[in-house]
């Protein structure tokens, strides 16, 4: 044990979710002036990283898929309680703070967060892989639980505007918590194989690669010589051929050409084909960028397989993993008035201020996605984008529902017109993407400039 680590963990991931609330304690309620500012935003990305940083240990204990769902459940449950504290406050005026935090939210994951693993991931790893059924069957829950919840209560009549009636919302929260229920239960329990990350050999290079393909050469090369490379084994039943090709052969070989001074000798296929590969790999192995290549991988597999923490060590990561998400929405809430105020000042729509707070929560995830897909993980980082958004609408429209009943005011749920148009889009992307079960940079950046659009048109509608 290090200065540095006490009890298994780093001093800082067990010092900074509690400067962090201590943060929150001192700036809940006040204006926020220049200095505190800065302090809330330094403990809010603090807060973020140490988030990371537990999820990590509590997902090494308990294995995928349970890791990523342990994230995404805690981050959606207190995104939930701040949509509902702040709908109880805000009067008509958070009429349509649950859609636009739940667009926001499934827009964020499926082209933000998905768009950026597969960028990070292409950069490094060029072409990554993923389990189609296991993302291809979150994107259809997707799809049907944003249009049972968004897109219908646009076109309903019982009631004016894009609203739900309550049996409708009754409804809605009652279908959209069993598909999120059952969701959950294949991804732990009846198909949980379809969510592990896809396991990939270590790649050494193009010159290990051409000593492969020449030691391949080799072995082809000597069958066709095999009756007159094997010895003779006339009364010998207990005889064991020697494998065309071999070193000693190669050298007895090499020796023989050498002794009798024939210029225009040439070694037999196998041979030659042998020297180039044991050539091959001799560069391979001097050849500073396959080198950096296996380190990297050596050091990826290092971390992925390293021994699981303790139980002790994870629940204490789990305690803190749930503090540091009260940090961070507690903090995002706090500079949110900022926002507000700068929103207002640049003649932008309120929604704005939903989707800035989303991107502020979903941050924790975002980072563990992206370390993810560097890590030749895309599936972990599939499981994160796609699971935080279906916790988001499968876990928000039933408490709403819930809520309903003692909230004053209409509950706007409906997506306007261009919201649909960019939903469609997505799904459609998405679908292409998610369809062949490998990824490459253009499916990233496609993903990220439908985000980018995303932002455009929420500031500039």
């Amino acid at each position: 044990m290090t200065n540095s680590v006490v009890h298994g963990l780093p001093r800082w991931s067990l010092a900074v979710p509690p400067l962090a609330l201590v943060v929150l304690v001192l700036s809940w309620g006040r204006d926020l002036g220049t200095v505190l500012l800065v302090l809330v935003c330094a403990g809010l990305g603090a807060a973020v990283i140490a988030a990371v940083h537990h999820a990590e240990v509590v997902a090494h204990k308990v294995g995928e898929p349970f890791g990523t769902l342990i994230l995404a459940l805690a981050v959606t449950v207190i995104e939930v309680a701040l949509i509902v504290t702040l709908m109880a406050s805000g009067g008509d005026k958070a009429a349509s703070l649950a859609r636009d935090t739940v667009f926001a939210a499934v827009m964020i994951t499926c082209n933000g967060i998905l768009g950026l693993s597969l960028v990070v991931g292409s950069l490094r790893h060029r072409t990554q892989q993923f389990r189609v059924h296991a993302s291809g069957s979150a994107l259809a829950v997707i799809t049907a639980l944003v249009t049972l919840s968004l897109v219908l209560p646009t076109f309903t009549t019982s009631t004016p505007g894009a609203t739900f009636s309550s049996a409708q919302l009754a409804f809605a929260g009652v279908v959209s918590l069993v598909m999120y229920g059952v969701f959950v239960f294949v991804q732990t329990i009846r198909h949980r194989d379809y969510f592990l990350p896809v396991e990939h050999p270590v790649e050494d290079g193009a010159q290990a690669g051409g000593a492969h393909q020449a030691t391949a050469a080799a072995r082809t090369g000597g069958a066709g010589r095999a009756d007159a490379d094997l010895p003779s084994t006339e009364g010998r039943s207990d005889a064991q051929p020697s494998p065309a090709g071999s070193e000693g052969e190669l050298d007895a070989q090499l020796s023989q050409t050498g002794d009798e001074g024939k210029s225009d000798a040439q070694p037999s296929p196998a041979t030659a084909a042998t020297v180039a590969a044991r050539d091959g790999e001799a560069e391979a192995a001097a050849d500073p960028v396959t080198e950096v290549v296996e380190n990297e991988n050596e050091d990826d597999d290092q971390e992925t397989h390293a021994a699981a923490p303790s139980g002790r060590v994870a629940l204490v990561s789990l305690g803190m993993l749930f503090v540091c998400l009260i940090a961070v929405v507690g903090l995002a809430k706090t500079v949110s008035p900022k926002l507000e105020d700068a929103v207002a000042s640049a003649g932008a729509p309120v929604a704005v201020v939903g989707v800035i707070i989303a991107l502020l929560v979903l941050l924790p995830e975002t980072v563990a996605a992206v370390r993810a897909a560097l890590r030749n993980r895309l599936q972990t980082s599939l499981n994160l984008a796609l699971g935080s958004a279906l916790a988001s609408i499968g876990l928000t429209i039933p408490a709403i529902a819930l809520a309903s009943i003692w909230l004053d005011g209409p509950l706007v749920l409906g997506l306007s017109g261009t919201e649909m148009v960019l939903f469609a889009l997505t799904v459609v992307i998405s679908q292409l993407t998610l369809a062949t079960g490998r990824a490459t940079l253009l499916q990233g950046v496609t993903h990220l400039m439908v985000f980018s659009a995303f932002l455009f048109l929420a500031v500039s509608p």
